[in-house]
């Protein structure tokens, strides 16, 4: 067969091979141009998709007002256990927070680690002149964070103001000078002020390390040892803690009760140890008040005793007056009404338990008795100040002889306490102070325990359960 060529009028003379040669260029040229048009759009996209992500990573980010989180935590004043002995630190200062300079006075805190401040709140100082009565309750506030918060809500709903807790230094102190565990108190000083209540502390049980005739509460065998621990804790509440009750009772060393480490009470060596405290704790906190030792109401004089207006006396001659903003005193209420007459106590036996001694110093036996204390401050030129009623009530015991005898009835109890208040109000203004009523019941008291019968609150958790005395002050006028 003859090979087809094209022919010149178009026929269909061998003309179909040309014809699909020219349909397939022109197809390839239209394939072509779309990839070209497809790549350009392709490469466009994304070069713009890779400027948008590099403007992303070099922008600027907008503060917002909530800090993102980061990997590594801030910082933070991590408490240390004070059931876990750990050896000694020195925690820096809180930025931002200046530590006080150390007291420049005869017995100033030496070689102690700075303590970092607490996280503050902000409160306007308080005057050291209180109002005539200010109202308060001893609580128990130590161990049990859930207990406390109820407690402390207890007293707030009374319409008292104040809350008197012990601060056991060797509770806090324990594990070796300078080595603090602040976890407790931080705690309930939050507490405290989450309530709106000031607090007054009793600073006292000094550490195995520090002497004194430990395990029983005592002087330190180098006062300076107290000095520094004040100011630790001043420096690190400042404008938080009212006031500092500087040890307690002092003038009793009796089996089960020594409140002076196994020595006879003695108010020159009270008096040196409360001029240090007082420094510390002024150096540190100027606006804080210092309390004396509630000293208790004794007739007996010997080396277990001294009775509370001597050991007063000893005090102011032994240079006491500038070393504390008011007088810590206490009045058990024993068997009568508040407004008895101390006289009236003295010369009756069946009021004063037959007691053998003089007659003057069975004045002890009733409320009032703190008269008698406020008159040594007067003849001592000390009037301008006034005194704390650091504890005073009226007990129930059924069960323990050596209280039993003087006991009165659950609603005595509340009408004396409420006469308490009104008649200190009505007669001793302007210079009685704070008035801290005991107690707000320990959860874990039993009948066992003479203070159980002094309580205006059963020790009962989770159950709330109110003695008529508490009834009685939360509605009595304030």
């Amino acid at each position: 067969m003859e090979k087809p060529t094209l022919s010149p009028s178009g026929g269909k003379s061998g003309g179909t091979k040309e014809s699909s040669i020219t349909c397939l260029a022109l197809i390839g040229v239209a394939v072509a141009v779309l990839v070209f048009c497809a790549g350009v759009f392709i490469f466009g996209f994304l070069f713009y998709r890779q400027q948008i992500i590099s403007l992303a990573q070099t922008a600027t980010p907008v503060p917002t007002d909530t800090p993102v989180p980061t990997d590594t935590p801030a910082p933070t004043a991590t408490p240390v256990p004070t059931d876990t002995p750990l050896p000694p630190t020195s925690p820096p200062p809180v930025a931002d927070t200046p530590v006080p300079e150390p007291p420049t006075t005869e017995l100033q805190p030496t070689d102690t680690p700075e303590a970092p401040t607490a996280t503050p709140t902000p409160r306007p100082p308080k005057s050291l002149r209180m109002n005539s009565p200010e109202y308060g309750m001893q609580a128990f506030l130590w161990w049990r964070a859930e207990t406390a918060h109820r407690d402390l809500g207890l007293i707030r709903d009374a319409g008292f103001t104040w809350v008197k807790q012990t601060f056991s230094w060797r509770e806090i102190e324990g594990a070796g000078k300078g080595s603090f565990g602040w976890e407790r108190p931080d705690r309930i000083v939050a507490q405290v002020e989450e309530f709106g209540l000031d607090l007054v502390i009793r600073i006292d049980s000094q550490p195995d390390w520090a002497g004194g005739g430990f395990p029983e509460n005592g002087p330190p065998d180098n006062p300076q040892d107290l000095a520094d621990f004040l100011y630790a804790m001043a420096s690190r509440y400042k404008g938080r803690i009212r006031a500092y009750q500087i040890y307690n009772e002092p003038n009793l060393n009796v089996a089960g009760r020594s409140e002076w480490g196994g020595r006879p009470p003695n108010p020159a060596e009270y008096t040196e140890l409360l001029k240090v405290a007082y420094q510390a704790v002024k150096q540190a906190d100027p606006n804080a008040m210092v309390i004396s030792a509630g000293l208790s109401p004794t007739s007996r004089w010997d080396d277990q005793a001294m009775p509370d207006e001597e050991f007063l006396k000893g005090m102011y001659a032994a240079g006491a007056k500038p070393y504390f903003d008011v007088l810590g005193v206490h009045g058990a209420g024993y068997k009568v009404p508040p407004e008895t007459d101390p006289a009236a106590v003295a010369k009756d036996p069946a009021l004063n338990n037959n007691d053998p001694s003089p007659e003057e110093r069975k004045r002890i036996y009733c409320f009032r008795h703190v008269e008698d204390l406020r008159r040594i401050m007067v003849e001592n030129g000390d009037s301008d100040k006034q005194i704390a009623l650091l504890e005073f009530g009226w007990t129930s015991d059924t069960v323990h002889p050596d209280y039993a005898w003087f006991r009165v009835t659950e609603e005595q109890k509340g009408d004396y306490l409420v006469g308490a208040y009104k008649y200190a109000k009505e007669n001793w203004a302007p210079w009685i102070g704070l008035m801290s009523l005991i107690y707000v019941a320990d959860p874990d008291w039993t009948e066992d325990a003479e203070q159980y019968w002094w309580a205006i609150t059963y020790p009962d958790y989770p159950e709330m359960k109110w003695r008529p005395a508490y009834v009685a002050v939360k509605n009595m006028p304030k």
